[in-house]
């Protein structure tokens, strides 16, 4: 072991270059400047070209296989009652909502009978009666996941179901 030469400590995670050698201890400097005394049978030599001549091989990865039918895009949902009908002024807001409702049972019962994994319910932000209508009727299904984050309960417009 000579001045200079890197090195590591065999029983710490310590390496850094030599700054001088005593008799049976060595001294070095590790990267963060703090000085280290070992002795010389705990110190090995860093010798970065043994491993000049070894070729390294990448194994690739195998694509992840995934059913199309699962990523496809959910099928979207939106309340909104002037998307419904062709004329909303015709209609008061209790038949509003039936109607809404009705809207929304018929559409996870066309998403469960074809399989569809993804739903997502546009209901708006308004005055909330309709997101807890949409609310209501998911606790009552079973097979089905929706996220209710409170925080952000009467902050956002769509609600995303997956069914089980």
């Amino acid at each position: 072991m000579k001045i200079g030469d890197k090195v590591a400590v065999t029983d710490d995670e310590l390496h850094g270059t030599v700054t001088s050698v005593h008799g049976d201890s060595v001294v070095f400097v590790d990267v963060h400047g703090f000085t280290h005394r070992f002795p010389k049978n705990k110190i090995v030599v860093q010798d970065t070209s043994l491993y000049d001549g070894i070729t390294v091989f990448k194994k690739s990865e195998a694509a992840k296989i995934s059913s199309k039918k699962h990523n496809k895009a959910p099928l979207v949902l939106d309340l909104h009652f002037e998307k419904l009908v062709s004329d909303p002024s015709e209609y008061n807001s209790f038949e509003r909502l039936l109607i809404q409702k009705e809207k929304l049972i018929e559409t996870v019962h066309f998403c469960r009978k074809n399989n569809l994994k993804k739903l997502e319910i546009i209901h708006g932000i308004g005055d909330g009666v309709l997101q807890k209508m949409v609310y209501d009727y998911l606790d009552s299904q079973t097979g089905l996941e929706y996220i209710v984050n409170e925080i952000f309960y009467h902050q956002t417009g769509s609600t995303l179901v997956t069914f089980q």
